[in-house]
């Protein structure tokens, strides 16, 4: 029961970070910084320490009495997780939710969790799995197998995205799909997208950094509920100080683009829809924090880094794949292509089966 209950919460986590990009698509009359930096307020700054203070009993003292290496590795990592965040939102912009999405959460899933379990081979930690007890058990070979069917599911959806930009560049149509964007540009988008996956990889090198944060927080919830198991909402004292990692770049970065763009009179331009703009993006912000709230609830219920990590990227792929196909991104192309996409969610959906299944193993 507490596995599934862990592949349900990293289903919910992946669906509103799957989901978080749809209300900034209701955002009028703004440049593309002015609606991310508004909803990262709410991501990094606002939601979070919210979040920690609603679950997490003196979670700002925990923060005072961690030692400062600590705070500053996971301060680190974020600023870099930030790079690849903002990225993100680019890669989306220039390939689409579907494209974009998979070939950036692949690789930060990728890396995001082979890294981490080749690094306790070197440096072990209590409770966490290496690489090597992985490759010699049976339930670690079904997780990396299933990651490995996770990445052909990605491979088929990219080749889906070129199918769709070479017929529809052929047909003088919108590779967009529609959307009312005319932003398509495959080459560029796939070299943010890159830069962006690798990035994003460092969230999960955040977590790690500031497991000593999540630890306190579990000893003095265990010590007050005997006998109830592992503490739902531990890594919310993390993510207070790794977002703050990750507003320091979006910030820096959209500050430059607003001065650079002469978009800075979008927060106050009477003649765009200013309170519904400020709603939807600070929705979009909420709802991509949420990714992480049930993360943490997932992996408190899992208690296996690179599972719950290859989970969570693996639902983000696949719903914003179905985001995708809901917004007709793949309008106008052919059957045989409709069909590769189509194949590359159903691979994805596999590899879920399979990491489950392997967790459920390792039980």
């Amino acid at each position: 029961m507490s596995a599934l209950l862990g592949v349900i919460f990293h289903f919910i986590g992946g669906f509103a970070s799957g989901s978080f990009y749809m209300p900034f698509k209701k955002v009028k009359g703004w440049k593309w910084e002015s609606y991310w930096i508004i909803g990262g307020l709410f991501s990094w700054l606002i939601v979070p320490p919210l979040a920690a203070w609603l679950t997490i009993d003196g979670f700002a003292e925990i923060i005072r009495s961690t030692d400062a290496s600590i705070l500053g590795m996971t301060y680190l990592f974020g600023v870099l997780w930030g790079i690849g965040g903002l990225t993100y939102g680019l890669g989306v912009r220039y390939l689409g939710v579907s494209l974009g999405s998979s070939i950036i959460l692949g690789l930060c899933m990728v890396f995001g969790a082979i890294i981490p379990a080749i690094w306790y081979d070197f440096s072990p930690v209590a409770g966490k799995d290496t690489m090597s007890v992985m490759l010699s058990s049976d339930w670690g070979l079904t997780i990396l197998a299933g990651l490995l069917i996770c990445i052909v599911g990605i491979s088929v959806s990219g080749r889906a995205g070129m199918m769709k930009e070479r017929e529809l560049s052929v047909a003088g149509t919108d590779p967009h799909g529609g959307s009312g964007e005319t932003e398509y540009k495959f080459g560029l988008g796939m070299t943010v997208a890159i830069v962006s996956g690798v990035l994003s990889a460092c969230f999960n090198f955040g977590l790690e950094a500031g497991q000593s944060m999540a630890t306190v927080a579990n000893d003095v919830w265990k010590a007050a509920h005997p006998g109830e198991g592992e503490f739902l909402y531990r890594n919310n004292v993390i993510y207070v100080v790794l977002l703050w990692g990750g507003l320091t770049t979006n910030l820096v970065w959209c500050l430059i683009l607003n001065a650079r763009n002469k978009s800075f009179g979008d927060y106050t331009n009477a003649k765009t829809p200013l309170l519904r703009n400020y709603i939807f993006s600070a929705l979009a912000g909420t709802t991509w924090f949420l990714q992480f709230f049930f993360y943490g609830m997932g992996e408190s219920k899992l208690g296996n880094g690179p599972s719950s990590w290859i989970l969570h990227m693996a639902f983000i792929i696949l719903v914003a794949n179905l985001w995708g196909l809901v917004l007709r991104e793949w309008k106008g192309v052919s059957k045989k292509t409709s069909n590769t996409i189509v194949a590359g969610i159903i691979i994805i959906i596999l590899s879920v089966l399979v990491v489950g299944y392997g967790n459920g193993l390792h039980g």
